[in-house]
Parts: C-alpha cells; sequence; structure tokens
C-alpha cells in the first residue's frame, strides 16, 4: 500500500514540472505596461529578474596576503 502511495505521489509530482510556453489564461490580457515603458514587457521578460535582484558574483581574486589593519574598538569586554 505504501509503495503504490509513493509511486503515485512521484508520478503527480513529475507532472509538475512541465516546460510550455507561458500564455495569459483565455480571456486575460497581459498587465499593462510600467509606468514609462514604450512596450508591455513579454511573459519571459517579466520573469527574468533584473541584476538588482540578482546581482553578479564578484570574483575578486587576492593576489597577495595582507595582514589586518587594527581595530581600535575591538577591545575585551569590561568585567
Amino acid at each position: 500500500m505504501k509503495r503504490f502511495v509513493i509511486l503515485g505521489l512521484v508520478i503527480v509530482l513529475s507532472a509538475c514540472g512541465a516546460a510550455r510556453d507561458l500564455k495569459p489564461a483565455e480571456g486575460k490580457a497581459l498587465p499593462v505596461a510600467p509606468y514609462g515603458a514604450t512596450a508591455t514587457p513579454t511573459p519571459n521578460q517579466l520573469l527574468t529578474a533584473s541584476i538588482q535582484a540578482r546581482p553578479a558574483r564578484s570574483d575578486d581574486l587576492l593576489t597577495s596576503s595582507q595582514e589586518r589593519q587594527g581595530n581600535e574598538f575591538d577591545l575585551p569586554p569590561a568585567n
């Protein structure tokens, strides 16, 4: 019995990943163009994250070791 439940869940969840062209529902239109935009964005443009939402990774490699500067505020706790 347990096997059938697990198998059923796997089959149901495998259908969730179906990839198709995105289109608005019938009778519905795409959202209006944002203020100041010249055209209404396509569904793919709406799903693409902006640079601010997903910044690029910084790959600054250390070329040489540098000693840390002293921190005058890094004091032991007062008793």
